[in-house]
C-alpha cells in the first residue's frame, strides 16, 4: 500500500512508511510485558484496534512524514488518507478472524469477529509477500513496480472474497446439517482449521455443553460426528468469584468448557479449535487456561496452536480436507 501510494515520489521509502502504518495497531503486544495473561487478552485488540485510535494516530502520522519529507508534491490531506486507508484495513482484516476486534472501544467492549480466515492463513499472506521482495529487488522508478504491487494486493483480496463464500456456503450446509441430526443449540460458530480454508471448525450448544465437528467443502456426506464436550459450570463454584474467571468467561463469549485436569481446574476457550481435532475428536483445546495455576499461562493460545504437529498432521490435515 506504501509503494501504491507514494512509491513514485518517495521510491522505497514508501513502503517503510506502509509497513509501519501497518504495524501500528499492534503495538498494544508492548502490554504483555507488565500486564497478567487474563488482562492482556481483553487488552490486545482492544483500543489500538478502534475507530477512535484510528482518528487519533491518523493525523499525527501524516504530519510527522509530511514535514519529514519535504519539498514533496503530497498533500497533507493525501497522506491522511494513507495512513487512515492503511490502518482501518489493518483493523477491518483483524476481524476476519477468530480473536475478535475491538471497534468501538472503549465506549463498548464487544469484540467482532467474522470466523472467515485463520489467522495464519499463508493462502492469503504469500502474495503480498512475494510481490514485497519483488519491489525490494527491483529499480525504484521501473513502469513494472505497479504490476507487482497490484498482483499482491489484488490477489489477496481476491482470496479474502473466496474464504468471505466459503464462509456462507458452509454454515448453510452446517445448519441444515445440525438441524437433521436434531442437534438443538442457542451458540453456533464456525472458523477455519488452520492454515487453510477448506476445512472448517463447527461449534454449536448451549449453556449445557456443546458439539464439536469439522467440516470440509468438499464433504460429500450430509452429516457431521460431533463430539460432545459438557460444559461443566458446576466445577467454577471454588473459583467464581476469582478475577482471572470473570475476565476469561467475557474474552471467551460463553463459548467455553471446564475440566479438572491433575490438581487444576483448566478453562478451556473452544474458540480456538482442538489440537489436532480433525484426527482426534477427543483432543485438548488449543486455548487452555490453568485457573488455580496462573503462572503456567503465559502463552496460552500459542502453546496449543501448533502441539503435536508433525508431517504425519499435515498429511492427516490434508486428507481430511479431500472430503469424506
Amino acid at each position: 500500500m506504501g509503494e501504491a501510494f507514494a512509491g513514485k515520489t518517495l521510491g522505497k521509502k514508501a513502503m517503510l512508511w506502509g509497513a509501519m502504518a501497518q504495524s501500528i495497531p499492534d503495538i498494544d503486544f508492548i502490554a504483555s510485558f507488565w500486564m497478567k495473561t487474563s488482562d492482556n487478552l481483553l487488552a490486545h485488540r482492544g483500543f489500538t484496534h478502534s475507530f477512535l485510535f484510528c482518528l487519533i494516530i491518523t493525523p499525527v502520522l501524516a504530519m510527522l512524514a509530511e514535514r519529514l519529507h519535504r519539498p514533496h508534491d503530497i498533500s497533507l490531506k493525501k497522506w491522511m488518507l494513507f495512513f487512515g486507508g492503511v490502518i482501518f484495513i489493518h483493523i477491518f482484516i483483524d476481524a476476519f478472524n477468530n480473536y475478535g476486534v475491538g471497534w468501538l472501544e472503549p465506549f463498548s467492549h464487544y469484540r467482532y469477529a467474522f470466523n472467515i480466515i485463520y489467522i495464519a492463513d499463508p493462502f492469503f499472506s504469500i502474495w503480498p509477500g512475494i510481490a514485497l521482495l519483488a519491489l525490494i529487488v527491483l529499480k525504484s522508478r521501473i513502469t513494472k513496480r505497479r504490476i507487482w504491487w497490484e498482483l499482491g494486493l489484488g490477489l489477496s483480496a481476491f482470496y479474502l472474497v473466496y474464504c468471505t463464500l466459503n464462509k456462507s456456503k458452509m454454515d448453510g450446509d452446517i445448519k441444515n446439517i445440525l438441524q437433521t441430526q436434531h442437534i438443538s443449540y442457542t451458540r453456533y460458530f464456525s472458523t477455519p482449521a488452520p492454515l487453510q480454508n477448506w476445512l472448517w471448525y463447527v461449534v454449536a450448544g448451549d449453556d449445557k455443553g456443546y458439539h464439536v465437528g469439522f467440516r470440509s467443502v468438499f464433504d460429500s456426506k450430509t452429516e457431521i460426528s460431533f463430539q460432545y464436550f459438557p460444559k461443566n459450570d458446576s466445577l467454577l463454584k471454588p473459583v467464581k468469584h476469582h478475577e482471572d474467571l470473570q475476565k476469561l468467561i467475557r474474552f471467551s463469549k460463553q463459548f467455553y468448557t471446564v475440566e479438572y485436569r491433575e490438581d487444576t481446574l483448566v478453562f478451556n476457550d473452544l474458540r480456538f479449535g482442538q489440537i489436532l481435532g480433525w484426527q482426534y475428536p477427543n483432543e485438548k483445546f488449543v486455548f487452555h487456561y490453568y485457573l488455580q495455576h496462573p503462572d503456567d499461562n503465559l502463552l496460552v493460545i500459542q502453546r496449543g496452536r501448533f502441539a503435536k504437529w508433525d508431517m504425519n498432521s499435515f498429511a492427516s490435515l490434508w486428507k481430511r480436507i479431500k472430503g469424506n
